[in-house]
Protein backbone atom coordinates (compact mmCIF):
# COMPACT_ATOMS: atom_id res chain seq x y z
CA UNK A 1 0.00 0.00 0.00
CA UNK A 2 2.17 2.76 -1.24
CA UNK A 3 0.27 5.57 -1.00
CA UNK A 4 1.62 8.57 -3.26
CA UNK A 5 -0.64 10.99 -1.95
CA UNK A 6 1.04 10.39 1.63
CA UNK A 7 4.89 11.00 0.00
CA UNK A 8 4.33 15.17 -0.24
CA UNK A 9 3.30 15.57 3.33
CA UNK A 10 6.04 13.48 4.74
CA UNK A 11 8.95 14.94 2.48
CA UNK A 12 7.34 18.68 3.91
CA UNK A 13 7.60 17.44 7.45
CA UNK A 14 11.52 16.49 6.55
CA UNK A 15 12.22 19.33 5.20
CA UNK A 16 10.43 21.32 8.28
CA UNK A 17 12.19 18.85 10.59
CA UNK A 18 9.16 18.38 12.34
CA UNK A 19 10.26 15.83 14.93
CA UNK A 20 7.26 15.87 17.21
CA UNK A 21 4.99 14.98 14.03
CA UNK A 22 7.17 12.28 12.21
CA UNK A 23 6.84 10.40 15.32
CA UNK A 24 3.70 10.85 15.47
CA UNK A 25 2.98 9.40 12.05
CA UNK A 26 5.28 6.82 13.18
CA UNK A 27 3.37 5.77 15.59
CA UNK A 28 -0.34 6.73 14.26
CA UNK A 29 -0.85 3.17 12.60
CA UNK A 30 0.10 -0.74 12.83
CA UNK A 31 3.69 -1.39 12.06
CA UNK A 32 3.21 -2.91 8.34
CA UNK A 33 1.44 0.12 7.47
CA UNK A 34 4.06 2.86 8.60
CA UNK A 35 6.34 0.50 6.79
CA UNK A 36 4.23 0.53 3.19
CA UNK A 37 3.68 4.08 3.66
CA UNK A 38 7.88 4.76 4.19
CA UNK A 39 8.20 1.93 1.64
CA UNK A 40 7.25 5.05 -1.11
CA UNK A 41 10.40 7.25 -0.33
CA UNK A 42 13.61 6.88 -1.08
CA UNK A 43 16.21 5.59 1.29
CA UNK A 44 17.45 8.84 2.90
CA UNK A 45 13.86 10.04 3.37
CA UNK A 46 12.60 6.91 4.54
CA UNK A 47 14.95 6.84 7.40
CA UNK A 48 14.73 10.53 8.30
CA UNK A 49 11.16 9.81 8.81
CA UNK A 50 11.81 6.12 10.80
CA UNK A 51 14.28 7.59 13.04
CA UNK A 52 12.22 9.46 14.93
CA UNK A 53 10.31 6.39 16.19
CA UNK A 54 11.24 4.97 19.94
CA UNK A 55 13.02 1.92 20.34
CA UNK A 56 11.92 -1.00 20.02
CA UNK A 57 9.54 0.58 17.21
CA UNK A 58 11.93 1.51 14.96
CA UNK A 59 13.26 -1.84 13.94
CA UNK A 60 9.41 -3.44 14.07
CA UNK A 61 8.79 -1.10 11.45
CA UNK A 62 12.07 -1.76 9.92
CA UNK A 63 11.19 -5.37 9.88
CA UNK A 64 8.32 -5.04 8.44
CA UNK A 65 9.92 -3.59 5.27
CA UNK A 66 11.16 -4.77 2.12
CA UNK A 67 14.04 -6.57 2.14
CA UNK A 68 15.29 -4.86 -0.45
CA UNK A 69 14.62 -1.53 0.62
CA UNK A 70 15.91 -2.44 4.45
CA UNK A 71 19.48 -3.60 2.47
CA UNK A 72 19.34 0.10 0.45
CA UNK A 73 18.74 1.26 3.95
CA UNK A 74 21.77 -0.18 6.05
CA UNK A 75 24.25 0.74 3.32
CA UNK A 76 23.04 4.28 4.20
CA UNK A 77 23.81 4.29 8.11
CA UNK A 78 26.06 4.37 10.87
CA UNK A 79 27.59 1.17 12.13
CA UNK A 80 25.79 2.00 15.62
CA UNK A 81 22.60 2.36 14.02
CA UNK A 82 22.64 -0.49 12.33
CA UNK A 83 23.72 -2.57 15.58
CA UNK A 84 20.77 -0.99 17.03
CA UNK A 85 17.91 -1.89 14.47
CA UNK A 86 19.50 -5.91 13.98
CA UNK A 87 19.37 -5.82 18.00
CA UNK A 88 15.71 -5.28 18.30
CA UNK A 89 14.96 -7.46 15.36
CA UNK A 90 13.47 -11.08 15.37
CA UNK A 91 16.61 -13.68 14.86
CA UNK A 92 14.97 -14.85 12.12
CA UNK A 93 14.65 -11.46 9.98
CA UNK A 94 17.72 -10.40 11.27
CA UNK A 95 19.82 -13.03 9.57
CA UNK A 96 17.87 -12.63 6.36
CA UNK A 97 19.00 -8.82 6.67
CA UNK A 98 22.69 -9.95 7.65
CA UNK A 99 22.69 -12.29 4.44
CA UNK A 100 22.06 -9.53 2.04
CA UNK A 101 24.92 -7.38 3.36
CA UNK A 102 28.01 -7.42 1.29
CA UNK A 103 31.32 -9.16 2.94
CA UNK A 104 32.52 -5.97 4.42
CA UNK A 105 29.31 -4.30 5.84
CA UNK A 106 28.32 -7.80 7.80
CA UNK A 107 31.91 -7.69 9.27
CA UNK A 108 32.08 -4.03 10.01
CA UNK A 109 28.62 -4.88 12.23
CA UNK A 110 29.10 -7.88 13.94
CA UNK A 111 31.06 -5.77 16.62
CA UNK A 112 28.41 -3.82 17.29
CA UNK A 113 26.37 -6.63 18.34
CA UNK A 114 25.93 -8.45 21.93
CA UNK A 115 28.22 -12.17 21.96
CA UNK A 116 24.82 -13.70 21.98
CA UNK A 117 23.38 -12.27 18.96
CA UNK A 118 26.65 -12.16 17.23
CA UNK A 119 26.70 -16.30 17.73
CA UNK A 120 22.74 -16.32 16.50
CA UNK A 121 23.28 -14.54 13.55
CA UNK A 122 26.45 -16.55 12.38
CA UNK A 123 24.46 -19.51 13.29
CA UNK A 124 21.11 -18.69 11.37
CA UNK A 125 23.09 -17.26 8.30
CA UNK A 126 25.14 -20.74 7.96
CA UNK A 127 21.64 -23.27 7.28
CA UNK A 128 21.59 -23.46 3.40
CA UNK A 129 19.26 -21.69 1.51
CA UNK A 130 15.67 -23.27 0.97
CA UNK A 131 16.07 -25.41 4.17
CA UNK A 132 14.50 -25.26 7.56
CA UNK A 133 17.36 -24.00 9.39
CA UNK A 134 17.57 -21.08 6.94
CA UNK A 135 14.01 -19.75 7.94
CA UNK A 136 13.47 -20.62 11.97
CA UNK A 137 13.88 -18.50 14.52
CA UNK A 138 16.14 -18.97 17.64
CA UNK A 139 13.23 -17.27 20.07
CA UNK A 140 11.04 -19.99 21.73
CA UNK A 141 9.69 -20.83 24.92
CA UNK A 142 11.09 -23.87 27.12
CA UNK A 143 10.48 -25.61 29.80
CA UNK A 144 11.72 -28.34 32.08
CA UNK A 145 9.80 -31.28 32.99
CA UNK A 146 10.32 -31.36 36.48
CA UNK A 147 8.42 -27.78 36.44
CA UNK A 148 4.89 -27.10 38.12
CA UNK A 149 2.10 -25.55 36.15
CA UNK A 150 2.35 -22.57 38.66
CA UNK A 151 6.29 -21.98 37.96
CA UNK A 152 5.90 -22.95 34.41
CA UNK A 153 3.61 -19.51 33.83
CA UNK A 154 5.44 -17.30 36.04
CA UNK A 155 8.46 -18.21 33.62
CA UNK A 156 6.62 -18.05 29.94
CA UNK A 157 5.21 -14.60 31.49
CA UNK A 158 9.57 -13.77 32.03
CA UNK A 159 10.05 -15.00 28.77
CA UNK A 160 7.06 -13.60 27.04
CA UNK A 161 8.85 -10.38 25.85
CA UNK A 162 11.52 -12.03 23.66
CA UNK A 163 9.80 -14.83 22.13
CA UNK A 164 8.26 -15.36 19.22
CA UNK A 165 5.20 -17.16 20.48
CA UNK A 166 4.06 -18.45 23.65
CA UNK A 167 1.27 -20.06 22.91
CA UNK A 168 3.40 -23.23 22.31
CA UNK A 169 6.15 -24.07 24.87
CA UNK A 170 8.51 -26.80 24.10
CA UNK A 171 9.36 -29.68 27.00
CA UNK A 172 12.86 -30.60 26.95
CA UNK A 173 15.35 -32.73 28.91
CA UNK A 174 18.80 -31.58 30.17
CA UNK A 175 20.20 -32.51 26.68
CA UNK A 176 17.97 -29.96 25.06
CA UNK A 177 16.07 -33.00 23.98
CA UNK A 178 12.51 -32.78 22.98
CA UNK A 179 10.22 -34.63 24.95
CA UNK A 180 7.07 -32.99 24.52
CA UNK A 181 5.11 -29.75 24.38
CA UNK A 182 2.31 -27.83 26.58
CA UNK A 183 0.13 -25.30 24.99
CA UNK A 184 -0.75 -21.79 27.34
CA UNK A 185 -4.28 -23.15 27.30
CA UNK A 186 -3.16 -26.84 28.92
CA UNK A 187 -1.34 -24.29 31.53
CA UNK A 188 -4.14 -21.92 32.09
CA UNK A 189 -6.79 -25.13 32.43
CA UNK A 190 -4.39 -26.98 35.07
CA UNK A 191 -4.30 -27.20 38.60
CA UNK A 192 -1.18 -24.71 39.44
CA UNK A 193 0.39 -27.70 41.39
CA UNK A 194 1.25 -30.75 38.58
CA UNK A 195 4.30 -31.11 37.24
CA UNK A 196 4.42 -30.61 33.22
CA UNK A 197 5.50 -33.77 32.78
CA UNK A 198 2.36 -34.78 33.68
CA UNK A 199 -0.02 -32.68 31.41
CA UNK A 200 2.76 -32.36 28.30
CA UNK A 201 1.80 -33.82 24.81
CA UNK A 202 4.50 -36.74 23.99
CA UNK A 203 3.32 -36.45 20.29
CA UNK A 204 5.67 -33.87 18.88
CA UNK A 205 5.22 -33.31 15.09
CA UNK A 206 8.83 -31.77 14.63
CA UNK A 207 10.95 -31.37 11.28
CA UNK A 208 14.89 -31.62 10.64
CA UNK A 209 17.02 -28.76 10.41
CA UNK A 210 18.20 -29.79 6.88
CA UNK A 211 14.43 -30.51 5.89
CA UNK A 212 13.22 -28.88 2.70
CA UNK A 213 11.10 -25.50 3.89
CA UNK A 214 8.26 -26.37 1.25
CA UNK A 215 7.14 -29.60 3.08
CA UNK A 216 7.79 -27.45 6.66
CA UNK A 217 5.51 -24.97 5.31
CA UNK A 218 2.88 -27.79 4.25
CA UNK A 219 2.91 -29.26 7.30
CA UNK A 220 2.28 -26.13 9.18
CA UNK A 221 -0.99 -25.60 6.44
CA UNK A 222 -2.13 -29.53 6.42
CA UNK A 223 -1.81 -29.54 10.32
CA UNK A 224 -2.69 -26.06 11.30
CA UNK A 225 -0.57 -25.43 13.67
CA UNK A 226 1.12 -22.38 15.16
CA UNK A 227 4.45 -23.75 15.19
CA UNK A 228 6.50 -26.44 14.70
CA UNK A 229 9.73 -27.21 15.90
CA UNK A 230 13.23 -27.46 14.18
CA UNK A 231 15.68 -30.59 15.45
CA UNK A 232 19.12 -31.73 14.71
CA UNK A 233 20.32 -34.99 14.24
CA UNK A 234 20.63 -35.80 17.55
CA UNK A 235 16.72 -34.85 18.37
CA UNK A 236 18.05 -31.74 19.90
CA UNK A 237 16.04 -28.53 19.67
CA UNK A 238 17.11 -25.23 17.58
CA UNK A 239 14.35 -23.72 16.90
CA UNK A 240 11.00 -23.24 15.61
CA UNK A 241 8.95 -21.78 12.33
CA UNK A 242 5.87 -20.17 12.67
CA UNK A 243 2.78 -19.54 10.72
CA UNK A 244 4.09 -16.33 9.58
CA UNK A 245 6.94 -17.64 8.01
CA UNK A 246 5.15 -20.69 6.75
CA UNK A 247 2.83 -18.29 4.85
CA UNK A 248 6.17 -16.38 3.54
CA UNK A 249 7.13 -19.94 2.06
CA UNK A 250 4.04 -20.96 0.47
CA UNK A 251 4.02 -17.44 -1.23
CA UNK A 252 8.22 -17.55 -2.42
CA UNK A 253 7.10 -21.40 -3.52
CA UNK A 254 4.08 -19.68 -5.52
CA UNK A 255 6.36 -16.93 -6.99
CA UNK A 256 8.83 -19.67 -7.75
CA UNK A 257 6.61 -22.04 -9.48
CA UNK A 258 4.60 -19.47 -12.03
CA UNK A 259 7.90 -18.08 -13.25
CA UNK A 260 9.37 -21.27 -13.79
CA UNK A 261 5.84 -21.83 -15.36
CA UNK A 262 5.62 -19.56 -17.82
CA UNK A 263 9.65 -19.95 -18.55
CA UNK A 264 11.54 -17.25 -16.70
CA UNK A 265 15.08 -18.18 -15.03
CA UNK A 266 16.95 -16.45 -12.65
CA UNK A 267 16.59 -16.81 -8.69
CA UNK A 268 12.95 -16.53 -8.44
CA UNK A 269 12.83 -14.57 -4.82
CA UNK A 270 10.00 -11.74 -4.31
CA UNK A 271 11.59 -8.96 -5.74
CA UNK A 272 9.42 -6.20 -6.34
CA UNK A 273 9.29 -5.82 -9.94
CA UNK A 274 9.72 -2.52 -10.93
CA UNK A 275 13.36 -2.46 -8.63
CA UNK A 276 13.99 -5.16 -10.72
CA UNK A 277 16.57 -3.91 -13.80
CA UNK A 278 15.38 -4.31 -17.01
CA UNK A 279 18.89 -6.01 -18.00
CA UNK A 280 17.82 -8.57 -15.20
CA UNK A 281 14.26 -8.93 -16.57
CA UNK A 282 15.98 -9.68 -20.14
CA UNK A 283 18.43 -12.53 -18.65
CA UNK A 284 15.98 -14.02 -16.69
CA UNK A 285 13.55 -14.22 -19.78
CA UNK A 286 15.87 -14.69 -22.92
CA UNK A 287 17.45 -18.02 -22.15
CA UNK A 288 14.00 -20.13 -22.27
CA UNK A 289 12.55 -17.91 -25.09
CA UNK A 290 15.02 -18.09 -27.23
CA UNK A 291 15.26 -22.03 -26.71
CA UNK A 292 11.70 -22.65 -27.28
CA UNK A 293 12.12 -20.38 -30.53
CA UNK A 294 14.92 -22.46 -31.87
CA UNK A 295 12.50 -25.86 -31.35
CA UNK A 296 9.69 -23.41 -33.18
CA UNK A 297 11.27 -23.68 -36.09
CA UNK A 298 10.92 -27.63 -36.49
CA UNK A 299 6.96 -26.49 -36.64
CA UNK A 300 7.98 -24.46 -39.39
CA UNK A 301 10.09 -27.25 -41.07
CA UNK A 302 6.88 -29.47 -40.86
CA UNK A 303 4.55 -26.90 -42.61
CA UNK A 304 7.45 -26.49 -45.18
CA UNK A 305 7.24 -30.35 -45.65
CA UNK A 306 3.44 -31.00 -46.05
CA UNK A 307 2.38 -27.31 -48.04
CA UNK A 308 1.76 -29.26 -50.82
CA UNK A 309 -1.35 -30.54 -49.16
CA UNK A 310 -2.32 -26.83 -47.67
CA UNK A 311 -1.61 -25.95 -51.51
CA UNK A 312 -4.18 -28.16 -52.23
CA UNK A 313 -6.47 -28.40 -49.52
CA UNK A 314 -6.57 -24.77 -48.62
CA UNK A 315 -9.18 -25.29 -45.87
CA UNK A 316 -6.91 -27.39 -43.95
CA UNK A 317 -4.86 -23.90 -43.03
CA UNK A 318 -8.00 -21.93 -41.76
CA UNK A 319 -7.80 -24.63 -38.85
CA UNK A 320 -4.13 -24.87 -37.83
CA UNK A 321 -4.92 -22.31 -35.10
CA UNK A 322 -7.59 -24.00 -33.52
CA UNK A 323 -5.35 -27.13 -33.67
CA UNK A 324 -2.41 -25.73 -32.07
CA UNK A 325 -4.63 -23.19 -29.09
CA UNK A 326 -6.54 -26.50 -28.24
CA UNK A 327 -3.31 -28.62 -27.81
CA UNK A 328 -1.74 -25.70 -25.83
CA UNK A 329 -5.23 -25.44 -23.99
CA UNK A 330 -5.83 -29.17 -22.98
CA UNK A 331 -1.99 -30.09 -22.67
CA UNK A 332 -1.64 -27.04 -19.70
CA UNK A 333 -5.08 -27.88 -18.18
CA UNK A 334 -3.81 -31.38 -17.34
CA UNK A 335 -0.17 -30.34 -16.44
CA UNK A 336 -1.53 -27.65 -14.11
CA UNK A 337 -3.61 -30.30 -12.42
CA UNK A 338 -1.25 -32.81 -12.28
CA UNK A 339 1.68 -30.29 -10.58
CA UNK A 340 -0.25 -29.25 -8.68
CA UNK A 341 -0.92 -32.50 -6.86
CA UNK A 342 2.29 -33.05 -7.38
CA UNK A 343 3.28 -30.07 -5.35
CA UNK A 344 0.86 -31.42 -2.87
CA UNK A 345 2.21 -35.10 -2.55
CA UNK A 346 -1.41 -36.19 -3.87
CA UNK A 347 0.44 -37.96 -6.27
CA UNK A 348 3.90 -39.65 -6.95
CA UNK A 349 5.70 -41.05 -9.54
CA UNK A 350 4.31 -44.68 -8.94
CA UNK A 351 0.90 -43.64 -9.95
CA UNK A 352 1.93 -42.58 -13.52
CA UNK A 353 -0.45 -45.23 -14.59
CA UNK A 354 -3.47 -44.06 -12.86
CA UNK A 355 -2.93 -40.80 -14.12
CA UNK A 356 -2.97 -41.38 -17.12
CA UNK A 357 -5.55 -43.40 -17.39
CA UNK A 358 -7.78 -40.73 -15.71
CA UNK A 359 -6.95 -38.05 -18.09
CA UNK A 360 -7.21 -40.87 -21.05
CA UNK A 361 -11.01 -40.87 -20.22
CA UNK A 362 -11.19 -36.81 -19.57
CA UNK A 363 -9.51 -36.66 -23.00
CA UNK A 364 -11.54 -39.02 -25.13
CA UNK A 365 -14.39 -36.88 -23.93
CA UNK A 366 -12.81 -33.49 -24.65
CA UNK A 367 -11.81 -34.76 -28.60
CA UNK A 368 -15.16 -36.30 -28.93
CA UNK A 369 -16.88 -32.54 -28.19
CA UNK A 370 -14.25 -30.29 -29.81
CA UNK A 371 -14.39 -33.05 -32.80
CA UNK A 372 -18.05 -32.60 -33.60
CA UNK A 373 -16.87 -28.71 -33.23
CA UNK A 374 -14.70 -29.10 -36.15
CA UNK A 375 -16.46 -31.04 -37.99
CA UNK A 376 -19.51 -28.69 -37.75
CA UNK A 377 -17.67 -25.76 -38.50
CA UNK A 378 -16.44 -27.25 -41.98
CA UNK A 379 -19.39 -29.26 -42.96
CA UNK A 380 -21.49 -25.76 -42.10
CA UNK A 381 -19.36 -23.41 -43.34
CA UNK A 382 -16.80 -24.40 -45.31
CA UNK A 383 -18.96 -24.31 -48.87
CA UNK A 384 -16.96 -21.12 -49.98
CA UNK A 385 -13.58 -22.84 -49.96
CA UNK A 386 -11.99 -24.86 -52.82
CA UNK A 387 -12.40 -28.59 -53.02
CA UNK A 388 -9.86 -30.85 -54.83
CA UNK A 389 -12.27 -33.10 -57.58
CA UNK A 390 -12.57 -36.36 -55.90
CA UNK A 391 -12.59 -35.01 -52.66
CA UNK A 392 -16.25 -34.06 -50.61
CA UNK A 393 -15.95 -31.43 -48.11
CA UNK A 394 -17.41 -34.11 -45.61
CA UNK A 395 -14.64 -36.36 -45.81
CA UNK A 396 -12.67 -33.44 -45.07
CA UNK A 397 -14.45 -32.67 -41.73
CA UNK A 398 -13.85 -35.91 -40.80
CA UNK A 399 -10.14 -35.76 -41.43
CA UNK A 400 -9.79 -32.56 -39.51
CA UNK A 401 -11.82 -33.41 -37.16
CA UNK A 402 -10.08 -36.75 -36.24
CA UNK A 403 -6.79 -35.39 -36.43
CA UNK A 404 -7.96 -32.00 -33.33
CA UNK A 405 -9.43 -35.02 -31.45
CA UNK A 406 -6.50 -37.10 -31.86
CA UNK A 407 -4.32 -33.81 -30.97
CA UNK A 408 -6.30 -32.91 -27.82
CA UNK A 409 -5.77 -37.05 -26.44
CA UNK A 410 -1.94 -36.62 -27.23
CA UNK A 411 -1.55 -33.07 -25.68
CA UNK A 412 -3.39 -33.88 -22.40
CA UNK A 413 -1.44 -37.37 -22.01
CA UNK A 414 1.78 -35.43 -22.81
CA UNK A 415 1.17 -32.42 -20.03
CA UNK A 416 -0.04 -35.29 -17.39
CA UNK A 417 3.75 -37.33 -18.02
CA UNK A 418 5.92 -34.64 -18.76
CA UNK A 419 5.74 -33.25 -14.84
CA UNK A 420 5.52 -36.91 -13.35
CA UNK A 421 8.72 -37.69 -15.62
CA UNK A 422 9.98 -34.69 -14.22
CA UNK A 423 9.23 -35.43 -11.18
CA UNK A 424 10.70 -39.04 -11.18
CA UNK A 425 14.10 -37.42 -12.72
CA UNK A 426 14.68 -35.28 -9.80
CA UNK A 427 13.86 -32.29 -11.52
CA UNK A 428 11.65 -29.69 -10.78
CA UNK A 429 7.75 -30.72 -12.70
CA UNK A 430 6.76 -26.55 -13.17
CA UNK A 431 9.60 -26.11 -15.55
CA UNK A 432 8.03 -28.38 -18.26
CA UNK A 433 4.54 -27.11 -17.20
CA UNK A 434 3.68 -24.43 -20.01
CA UNK A 435 5.95 -22.55 -22.51
CA UNK A 436 8.28 -26.20 -22.91
CA UNK A 437 4.68 -28.09 -23.05
CA UNK A 438 3.68 -25.80 -25.44
CA UNK A 439 5.82 -26.25 -27.78
CA UNK A 440 6.45 -29.58 -27.49
CA UNK A 441 2.55 -30.48 -28.36
CA UNK A 442 2.87 -27.36 -31.33
CA UNK A 443 5.66 -30.37 -33.08
CA UNK A 444 3.34 -33.08 -32.39
CA UNK A 445 0.08 -31.52 -33.02
CA UNK A 446 1.54 -30.84 -36.61
CA UNK A 447 2.59 -34.34 -37.38
CA UNK A 448 -0.96 -35.78 -36.36
CA UNK A 449 -2.73 -33.08 -38.31
CA UNK A 450 -0.93 -33.89 -41.49
CA UNK A 451 -0.74 -37.62 -41.47
CA UNK A 452 -3.99 -38.26 -40.07
CA UNK A 453 -5.10 -35.75 -43.24
CA UNK A 454 -2.65 -38.30 -45.17
CA UNK A 455 -3.93 -41.62 -44.33
CA UNK A 456 -8.03 -40.69 -44.24
CA UNK A 457 -8.25 -38.21 -47.67
CA UNK A 458 -5.60 -40.73 -49.16
CA UNK A 459 -3.25 -38.42 -50.46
Amino acid sequence: MKNPLVVPELRELINDKNTQLLKEFCESGHPVVVAELIAALTPDEAWQVLRHADHPLRSEIFSHMDIDLQAELVSLLRREDVARLMADMAPDDRADLFKRMPEERRESILPGLAYAEREDIRRLSAYEEGTAGSVMTSDYALLSPGLTVAQAIERLRWEAPNTETIYYAYVVDEFRKLIGFVSLKDLILSPPGLKINDIMHREVLSVQIDDDQEEVAGMIRKYDLIAVPVINGKDAMVGIITHDDAIDIITQEYTEDMEKIMAIGGSHENAAYMKTPSWQHFRNRAGWVVLLAVLGLVSGFIVQKFEGILLQFTIMAAFMPMLADTGGNTGSQSSTLVVRALALKEIAAKDILSVLFKELKVAVLLGLLLGIIAFGRVFLFGGGSLIPAGFSLGLIGIAIAVALSLQVVTATLIGAVLPILASSLKFDPAVVASPALTTIVDITGLLIYFYTAKLILGI
